[in-house]
């Protein structure tokens, strides 16, 4: 990889892994529209570990409340509001860890296409609109259920679809289920960690199987740039978030879908 692609990748998977506009259809553009190569498992796993870094610090505090709550649970039967936000966090896990696993293949084959992801961009933005509108967003994150972190959960696991955008999809269902901006937006992001977590591993481990040869100043440059991107992006998007809306990214989102339907579709 050139330092170009470096850059451009980087700053692509740092941004659009936590804005609500699919990250996915963004990493098929420069491919796409380029001819660039693709960037290689090393890569990818220098990225999701920029991204990883990145959500840790911007919610590092709420990160060591909750693991101490939950482990204070867990061990010493010791109930408190962190405890239930951890276990929240797992159960709204669980359906696109579950799912991602049994429908992987069928998801590589068939959803990948420049079709589905230009109509994913499109509909799913469409819904996030209607749920910033229609949403009551009067709870909060002490009010989360784990009935509640469990729909979240499933839908999250449209997520697998690409196009949909994680962020985008559980952002959508907090709203829906009556949640703040901020509570649905932070909800999302505490979610992100174990699933971004479990496919650093995963391709981590699939690449020390396949032995690939790893350019080690292009993958250090892709940890710090999707860091540095990642981070700065959590943190503005949050700030801006209660006065703008979810109406910047669902327009976006539009544009990006009649794009990729014009030119790659």
């Amino acid at each position: 990889m050139d330092w170009l692609h470096v850059v451009v990748l980087s700053l692509i998977q740092g941004i659009s892994e936590f804005l609500p506009v699919s990250s996915s259809a963004h990493l098929i553009l420069p491919s796409q529209l380029f001819g660039w190569p693709d960037q290689g498992l090393a890569f990818d796993v220098a990225v999701h570990v920029g991204t990883l870094l990145a959500v840790l610090m911007a919610f590092r505090k709420d990160v060591i409340s909750i693991l101490g709550g939950w482990f204070a649970h867990v061990f010493k039967r010791r109930p408190s509001e962190e405890a239930r936000i951890g276990w929240a966090v797992i159960a709204a896990t669980l359906p696109a860890g579950i799912l991602g696993f049994l429908a992987d293949d069928l998801i590589s084959t068939y959803a990948r296409s420049g079709l589905v992801i230009a109509t994913t961009t499109i509909v799913f933005g469409l819904l996030l609109w209607w749920a910033d509108v229609k949403g009551i967003r009067k709870l909060v994150m002490s009010q989360m259920t784990l009935k509640n972190a469990v729909l979240i959960g499933f839908a999250q696991a449209l997520a697998l679809i690409p196009g949909t955008s994680r962020s985008g999809i559980t952002i959508t269902a907090a709203l829906l289920l009556g949640y703040t901006r901020q509570t649905a937006a932070r909800f999302s992001f505490l979610m992100s960690i174990p699933l971004i977590l479990a496919a650093g591993l995963f391709k981590g481990i699939e690449l020390a199987e396949t032995g690939a040869d790893a350019h080690w100043l292009p993958i250090l440059g892709g940890v710090v740039l999707s860091f540095l991107s990642a981070l700065a992006c959590i943190k503005l998007f949050l700030a801006a978030l209660d006065r703008i809306g979810m109406l910047p990214f669902v327009i976006y989102r539009m544009i990006l879908g009649v794009f990729l339907f014009l030119f790659l579709a």
